[in-house]
């Protein structure tokens, strides 16, 4: 096979998405945010929405999104990402309006923002990435941290009796009427990367179409805050993370 053979159109396997800026991606390795902005990046492409897309960006790790993928970004206050992708989405009813966060922003200080923006329907995605950890901070204990689950602020692992219960917060919007779809996905595979995709594209694909609030959940690892190498990060998601946070649609209305 010749040079030429091989960039030919029909035997591309992959590439790198044109929405995708060649900035150096600054995530330790085996982190799944990387892999959630291509994502993005390739679904947005696909749709032909680049020039209505616009994304929320708030606190934390989920905040670098801005530098990677090349649309319209709002940069919001720790929390508050559902409450401004709310007011951009009816100032242009016409842009595809998602917010990107993380576990302790959305889950903690932004949670009441996140439910009633959910629960009234505001025609906008949320994509959270839940990790069980505030990474970028130094591995506290979030609301989604694990039963048992040791971090920087729970070192003897979460207790219920101090801690209380992790948030499901796919499970509770899955029973708010403004949600059309809501749905747990993960990207540590093939198989799961390509599933991921279908789910961010319809959870868009609703938004567009006026169908309500969507929220598509990305259970993930965090290799640094939980002392692991990404491997074996990947090993103990599926092991602890996927029993408590099973995968699949919880809600397709």
């Amino acid at each position: 096979m010749t040079k030429e053979d091989i960039i030919k159109p029909e035997n591309l396997v992959a590439k790198k998405p044109t929405l995708m800026n060649d900035n150096p991606m600054h995530y330790c390795p085996g982190c799944s945010h990387g892999v959630v902005h291509k994502l993005v990046a390739e679904v947005i492409e696909e749709m032909g929405l680049e020039d209505k897309a616009i994304g929320i960006s708030p606190v934390g790790c989920a905040v670098f999104i801005y530098n990677y993928i090349d649309i319209d970004w709002q940069e919001a206050a720790h929390g508050r990402a559902p409450a401004l992708a709310t007011a951009i989405k009816r100032l242009w009813p016409d842009r595809l309006v998602f917010t990107y966060q993380g576990d302790g922003d959305l889950a903690c200080i932004g949670t009441a923002e996140t439910i009633h923006a959910l629960n009234r329907g505001e025609n906008i995605t949320i994509i959270f990435i839940n990790n069980a950890i505030y990474g970028m901070t130094g591995g506290q204990m979030a609301p989604t941290t694990l039963v048992g689950m040791k971090t920087a602020t729970s070192p003897y692992g979460r207790d219920v009796h101090l801690h209380g219960y992790p948030l499901k917060m796919a499970d509770i919007a899955a029973q708010l009427e403004g949600t059309a779809y809501v749905t747990r996905q993960s990207v540590q595979s093939v198989p799961a990367i390509r599933k991921a995709k279908k789910a961010i594209r319809k959870a868009f694909e609703n938004s567009m179409a006026g169908k309500g609030s969507n929220l598509v959940e990305i259970v993930s690892t965090c290799n640094s805050g939980w002392k692991m190498s990404p491997a074996k990060s990947n090993e103990w998601m599926v092991e602890n993370m996927f029993p408590f946070y099973p995968l699949g649609d919880l809600k397709d209305k």
